[in-house]
């Protein structure tokens, strides 16, 4: 029997974030004394230990939709919930790809046509757009709302064309949101990445985007690491 301080020390957290944890839902309810105390068991040490190693690799949102479906004995729903967010990284991978192709291209004109050196030899060669699209396409693309795309828009990070008073994004549109986008998930400002594009359309200025790029790929590895190690707690969880 544990106390939730004894959980607490062993993840380095306060007992009332164990408790928070519990009400969010994140660990099985707890036995309560007579005198109304909390009392966890080893099914607790086991979840807490899984919901903590699956926080650096997906995240708080995607942590919690797991575990609760896991603690609901719905585990097809949380490996669909495991399965989105490598889905995320996969893409991730592929945009930081095309952006250091763009990067190369931007670095040594003579070489634009050349692929990236890292580039995936099954990489498919029309991954993205090569006509304009409207904002409701790039917004399903990216994931983000039309809001989001307009927001940037008044950052000066985009620039679509209009149609008949409707926002139209050409591929190199579609680039420089798949930038913004990957640069915003690093958690960058927008008046930084409003002047990383502004340097890309200029052709000058891929020393700071190429820094991002390995920054940035640097992030991927570690999250796709952190993934492992919270999906082999998470399995140690659900084997006992």
């Amino acid at each position: 029997m544990y106390r939730p301080v004894d959980l607490a020390r062993a993840h380095g957290l306060s007992a009332q974030a164990v408790r928070n944890y519990e009400d969010a839902g994140v660990i099985p309810p707890a036995r309560r004394t007579a005198s109304g105390y909390r009392v966890y068991t080893d099914d607790h040490v086991g979840a807490l230990g899984a919901y903590v190693a699956l926080l650096p690799g997906y995240g708080y949102r995607a942590a919690a939709e797991i575990m609760r479906a896991v603690l609901r004995s719905d585990v097809a729903a949380a490996l669909a919930v495991i399965d989105a967010a490598h889905v995320r990284l996969h893409r991730d991978r592929e945009t930081v790809t095309r952006v250091a192709s763009a990067v190369s291209a931007l670095a040594d004109a003579p070489a634009a046509d050349a692929p990236a050196a890292d580039a995936p030899a099954d990489a498919p060669a029309d991954a993205a757009p090569d006509r304009p699209v409207p904002v409701g396409v790039l917004a399903h693309r990216l994931d983000v709302t039309p809001a989001t795309l307009r927001k940037w828009e008044r950052a000066g990070i985009l620039s679509p064309t209009r149609v008949r008073n409707a926002r139209m994004y050409s591929p190199d549109d579609v680039r420089d949101a798949e930038l913004a986008h990957l640069l915003r998930r690093g958690g960058y400002p927008l008046g930084h990445i409003a002047t990383v594009l502004e340097q890309v359309r200029a052709a000058g200025g891929a020393g700071p985007l190429a820094a991002s790029i390995d920054q940035w790929r640097d992030r991927l590895t570690a999250r796709g690491r952190a993934m492992l190690t919270g999906a082999a707690r998470l399995d140690d969880y659900l084997s006992c």
